[in-house]
């Protein structure tokens, strides 16, 4: 479990010091965040979120963007950071984006996807920025236009400035070892995952932290700016039905939460929110519903939202913009989000499954039959974060078992081990109940569509709005499938029945933050795009080797 007092602990922060400083973060109001134009003036706490426009070539107007830019700017993300290929449509979503971000109050800049760009290709760079660069929409730092990318290493940045005709505000996801820094203003580190240092999840007793990368990038930048990733989820399932097959997953577990504390702590000068809209990695905390074409992820998205995330974000952002080390004083309502994987990681699906025994080109070097690589970093419990006003009781069943927490103030998180069956919520306070539901999403002793799905559901208490996939977000999802029990629709809430694991009673542990012991008591068409939306951002070994 983990609570604020928790972690100034773990800061080297002594107890006494730990309760003073939580008795001032309750007693004293808000601290005033600064406006956007003098955050960024300064560069300073500005938090952006990776937008992907390779996979909503289908949009239409930039109204097709107002709902993006208005819950994004509702959460306290300045920007997006509108991630471009070379499609024959990027011109005109960038447009739309441009025109809608103007209109609902948000800034936007381009991320040149390398995957798809060339770095010797300077000049298509920077006549790119140069393109947008007088749109009112056009985020500006230290009174420069402002430009990201993934990857890029090796890009003559004098070139692309000059062809750019302005002194571009260029903050890059280059890596150390690989660049001089001299050129560039900062750099963003994509990592926002425990790694084994290699792109993928930890094993063999290696593992390349988050902090680990924050280090790295920061040595190597010295005053520069540092862009830090944040992050909630990693997982990729695509088969040999796509020509971009890829299948592992990074440990997620309490990742956003952990990582929302730390940048508290860490008071990096930028943060970039990795993803809102990448579906096919699992790391949106965008909507559902935002528009997009499928490209095949719709077999592991379909039925997951992630909003809660973004409303777990949200008072986070308000407390780094303010450089504030805690959000408690942010914490208006009580709230509960959680969130679990659909099935336990034991569950066997080589039967059905779209990658297990099924070969496919594997020349990145990222595609695995079967499980994903790294499943067994996946532990089977159910997350439980929550933002109370005063302290509670939460009771969390999951299946046939139950456990009680004692939750404090503030923001707090425990785990569950999680059980097949219902998953069910309340907060109580007096003998009261202030906060109940059950979740939409059962977990299962069945494959859902036959596949091995290592996303996340997450739901929140109160709940969310309702939030489906749209017909051309379903499209390809049974493509490639082996089973004929799965529809290309939303399907929350009729999850198969299941059978309840043997055991009798119900075992139900209560606990109290602090480290005290706890005392257990009974009771199918593909999208028209030339990028693998999502599948492309691939770091090799070589851009690793900084990190390790």
């Amino acid at each position: 479990m983990f609570s604020i007092s928790n972690a100034l602990r773990r800061l080297g922060v002594g107890c006494f010091a730990a309760a003073a400083f939580l008795s001032v973060a309750k007693a004293s109001p808000m601290p005033e965040t600064s406006p956007l134009e003098v955050r960024a003036a300064a560069g300073d706490r500005l938090v952006f979120c990776h937008f992907m426009i390779g996979i909503v070539g289908d949009r239409t107007s930039a109204s097709d963007y107002d709902d993006d830019m208005r819950r994004a700017k509702d959460a306290g993300i300045d920007a997006f950071a509108l991630n471009i290929g070379v499609d024959g449509y990027t011109d005109q979503q960038l447009g739309y984006a441009y025109d809608s971000a103007a209109k609902n109050g948000m800034k936007v800049f381009i991320s040149f996807d390398f995957n798809w760009w060339s770095p010797g290709d300077a000049g298509g760079v920077g006549r790119k920025i140069a393109q947008y660069a007088g749109k009112p929409a056009q985020l500006v730092v230290d009174g420069r236009v402002f430009a990201s990318s993934f990857a890029g290493d090796g890009l003559d940045v004098d070139a692309m400035r000059s062809a750019a005709g302005s002194n571009v505000y260029f903050v890059p996801n280059f890596h150390p070892g690989q660049s001089s820094p001299d050129k560039i203003d900062g750099a963003l580190n994509w990592m926002g995952w425990d790694s084994n240092g290699n792109n993928k999840a930890p094993s063999n007793g290696h593992t390349v932290t988050v902090a680990d990368g924050d280090n790295s990038y920061q040595s190597w930048l010295g005053t520069k700016k540092y862009m830090a990733p944040v992050s909630p989820w990693f997982f990729t399932h695509f088969g040999p039905e796509v020509s971009y097959s890829k299948n592992w997953v990074f440990p997620g577990g309490s990742l956003i939460f952990d990582r929302w504390n730390q940048v508290l702590q860490k008071r990096f000068p930028m943060l970039e929110i990795v993803t809102w809209n990448d579906y096919g990695e699992s790391h949106y905390v965008g909507p559902l519903k935002s528009p997009h074409y499928d490209d095949g992820n719709s077999k592991w998205v379909n039925d997951m939202p992630h909003d809660g995330w973004l409303d777990l974000s949200k008072p986070f952002i308000a407390a780094y913009k303010a450089g504030a080390n805690s959000i408690n004083a942010y914490i208006k309502k009580d709230k509960i989000i959680y969130w679990y994987r659909r099935t336990l990681r034991t569950l066997d699906c080589d039967s059905t499954d779209t990658t297990a025994g099924r070969p496919a080109n594997n020349n990145s070097g990222n595609y695995f039959m079967g499980r994903p690589d790294g499943w067994q970093t996946m532990d089977d419990v159910v997350y439980v974060v929550s933002f109370l006003t005063q302290p509670g009781t939460i009771t969390v069943q999951s299946g046939g078992q139950s456990k009680t927490e004692n939750a404090p103030s503030g923001a707090h998180i425990f785990t569950v081990p999680a059980g097949v069956g219902q998953q069910k919520f309340s907060l109580t306070r007096s003998g009261n109940t202030v906060l109940s539901g059950t979740s939409l999403m059962d977990i299962a002793n069945v494959c859902p569509c036959g596949i091995y799905n290592f996303n996340a559901y997450v739901g929140t208490l109160p709940s969310g709005f309702n939030d489906p996939l749209q017909p051309h977000g379903l499209a390809s999802l049974t493509v490639g499938l082996h089973v004929s029990t799965c529809e290309a629709k939303p399907s929350l809430g009729t999850n198969p029945p299941v059978t309840n694991p043997p055991g009798g009673g119900t075992p139900t542990t209560t606990t109290s933050p602090g480290g005290q012991h706890p005392t257990t008591t009974t009771s199918s068409t593909k999208p028209p795009v030339t990028s693998p939306p999502g599948g492309g951002r691939t770091l090799s070994p070589k851009m690793l080797a900084p990190l390790l």
